[in-house]
């Protein structure tokens, strides 16, 4: 996993992602948890906070990001 930064992720780069958010995300609270994912057009996934938009973006590999799933779906994240 790497921080993206803004130099990196800025421009038309960060842009043209079409970030998304989790359907189980009520966005009833402005205090919620949520995170965006986007696909990096084949270099893997970038995450960030919906409340920051333009703050730091996460950079998994594909790699990382299916682990970090797989783990998070069968509930074995320590």
């Amino acid at each position: 996993m790497h921080v993206g930064s803004k130099d990196i992720m800025a421009g038309r780069h960060r842009t043209r992602l079409e970030w998304r958010k989790s359907s189980r995300s009520s966005g009833e609270d402005d205090n919620s948890s949520c995170i965006e994912v986007a696909s990096l057009d084949g270099h893997g996934v970038g995450a960030r906070d919906s409340k920051d938009p333009d703050g730091p973006v996460l950079h998994f590999t594909t790699t990382e990001w299916a682990a970090f799933t797989h783990h998070i779906k069968h509930a074995t994240v320590p």
